[in-house]
């Protein structure tokens, strides 16, 4: 703290110091440290002091990192990124809040929410404040038993009970080497993911796709879903076609891939 005070009173002090007098001591001091530096060990020791002073310097007129000679410019850096996570680890540390209850009041908790399932947490509260317990129902919430729920159906799961019910269709714009526009329709099953129809027009009608659906879901092979973009062919003809062979549209979200 004294090297800090020392620097503040000098720093003070050049204020009132001409240019060409602060340039001539800079010189004077850059030369003094040089002849330091060949003469002192190959690591100097600095105080907690030196390095404030550093780090402050630096951090006020970052073109001074060039002039440090004492250490490398890459350790007053790391001087600097070592005091900034001190500072918010004292900034988040904890704090005194709302004192911990006794553990046999938690363990008291615990086994009433265990032995009563059904029991929610202002049951329970309502069981403690009769029992003489100054607790809040928060306190309860947080210490009651958390019970396990069954897992959910994972994707590998849910695919294969139900890709093979699944179909999707979708139509492509193919160009062609004379300039002209071909539209493709597709029909892909999720079962085994594979190509189960493709037919090519110049003009999709919703009349034209409906054919196509049932040339490509023949007999009792038509699935249980489809999913579709909404592509503005499929029109009346073609969910009509779908509502008669028993399959369920489930047209996606607008604008999603």
């Amino acid at each position: 703290m004294t090297v800090f005070l020392r620097a503040l009173v000098w720093f003070v002090g050049d204020l009132f110091k001409s240019r060409r007098q602060l340039e001539a001591e800079n010189l004077l001091l850059r030369h003094q440290l040089n002849v330091a530096l060949r003469r002192a060990q190959p690591r100097p020791w600095l105080r907690n002091g030196d390095r404030l002073l550093l780090i402050l310097l630096t951090k006020l007129w970052p073109s001074l990192l060039g002039v440090v000679q004492v250490v490398q410019p890459e350790t007053v850096l790391r001087w600097h990124r070592a005091g900034f996570r001190l500072f918010w680890r004292w900034k988040s540390r904890r704090r005194a809040g709302r004192p911990r209850i006794d553990r046999g009041l938690r363990e008291l908790i615990r086994r009433m929410s265990m032995e009563n399932p059904l029991w929610g947490a202002s049951r329970i509260h309502g069981e403690l404040l009769m029992l003489g317990f100054e607790v809040a129902q928060s306190t309860v919430s947080k210490y009651l038993v958390r019970r396990g729920r069954p897992p959910s159906q994972t994707w590998k799961t849910f695919l294969r009970n139900h890709a093979d019910a699944i179909a999707a269709i979708d139509m492509l714009v193919v160009p062609t080497a004379s300039f002209d526009r071909l539209f493709a329709f597709l029909v892909l099953g999720h079962g085994r993911r594979q190509l189960l129809w493709i037919e090519v027009t110049r003009h999709p009608t919703a009349a034209w796709l409906a054919q196509q659906i049932t040339e490509a879901f023949p007999w009792t092979s038509a699935p249980t879903y489809l999913v579709r973009d909404n592509n503005g062919c499929y029109g009346h003809v073609f969910l009509s076609r779908l509502r008669a062979m028993g399959i369920r549209d489930r047209p996606i979200s607008p604008r999603s891939p």
